[in-house]
C-alpha cells in the first residue's frame, strides 16, 4: 500500500465515522426553543439537501419555507383546522399497519407518551399531544415539501430522499428537525394558506430550529431493527 492509498483510506474512515455520528445523533425533535436559525445556516441546509439523488434527476421537490411571522400565521391556522376539521391528505394513508409495522408504530407512540407521563388510557392528554404536531412543537421554521402531481409515486419517493438528506444536513449544522406527515394530513388548509396550485401534491412538512433539550419529549429515542433482519443478502 502506498502512502497516498493509506491517506485515502484514513480519509474514508473519518468520513464514515462522521456520517455515523450524524445518523446516530439525529432524532425527531418534539420541543423547540423559540429563537430563529440564522439565515446562512438555513441556506446551507437547503444547499446540501439539493444534492439529493432523484429519478432521472427530476428533482421533484419544491419547498415553501417559513420564518418569523409567516410561521406564526401558519401555525395558528393549521392548529385551528386540525382542532375542528377532519384530516384531508393528498396522498392516501396506509390502509392499516400489520404485524411488525404495527408493533413498531405502537412502541414508538407508547414510548413518547411514557416520556411525557401520559397514560395510554388518557385519551384527552394523548389528543393534546397529537395536536402539538400542528403547532410544529414550537419550531420557528417549517418547510412544506411538495411534488409535481404528474410524477406520481416516483415524485413522492424522490421527496422522501430529499427529506432524509435535509434532516442529516440539519443535524450536521447543529439544527434539530422533525419530518411531519401530519402537516400533509391537512392538505386543503395548507394548499389554501400558501396558494399552492392543484398540480402540486403536498407530501409532508419538516419543522426545525433549536432543541429544547430539557423537555421530556426530547429524552425519548426510537429503536432500529438489526440490518440482518431487513437485508436478504444473496450471494449464490
Amino acid at each position: 500500500m502506498t502512502v497516498e492509498e493509506a491517506g485515502q483510506g484514513d480519509q474514508v474512515g473519518r468520513l464514515d465515522e462522521a456520517l455515523e455520528r450524524i445518523l446516530t445523533a439525529r432524532h425527531s425533535c418534539r420541543a423547540f426553543r423559540p429563537e430563529q436559525v440564522p439565515a446562512e445556516l438555513i441556506e446551507r441546509m437547503f444547499a446540501l439537501a439539493q444534492r439529493t439523488a432523484s429519478w432521472c434527476n427530476s428533482q421533484a421537490w419544491q419547498v415553501i419555507l417559513t420564518s418569523g411571522a409567516a410561521t406564526e400565521r401558519f401555525r395558528a391556522e393549521l392548529y385551528t383546522a386540525a382542532s375542528t376539521r377532519p384530516m384531508r391528505s393528498d396522498i392516501p394513508e396506509p390502509e392499516e399497519y400489520r404485524g411488525v409495522y404495527r408493533t413498531r408504530r405502537r412502541e414508538a407512540g407508547y414510548g413518547l407518551y411514557n416520556s411525557l407521563g401520559i397514560d395510554r388510557e388518557d385519551h384527552e392528554a394523548r389528543n393534546r399531544q397529537l395536536l402539538e404536531n400542528f403547532r410544529f412543537f414550537g419550531a420557528p421554521h417549517v418547510a412544506v415539501i411538495t411534488s409535481d402531481r404528474s410524477l406520481g409515486p416516483y415524485g413522492y419517493i424522490d421527496c422522501g430522499g430529499y427529506v432524509a438528506t435535509l434532516l442529516q444536513a440539519a443535524e450536521s449544522l447543529g439544527v434539530s428537525a422533525i419530518p411531519q406527515a401530519a402537516i400533509a394530513m391537512q392538505s386543503d388548509t395548507v394548499r389554501a394558506h400558501f396558494e399552492i396550485p392543484d398540480d402540486r401534491v403536498i407530501v409532508c412538512g419538516v419543522s426545525f430550529g433549536y432543541s429544547d433539550t430539557g423537555h421530556p419529549a426530547n429524552s425519548y429515542r426510537v429503536g432500529r431493527e438489526e440490518p440482518a433482519n431487513v437485508v436478504d443478502w444473496r450471494d449464490r
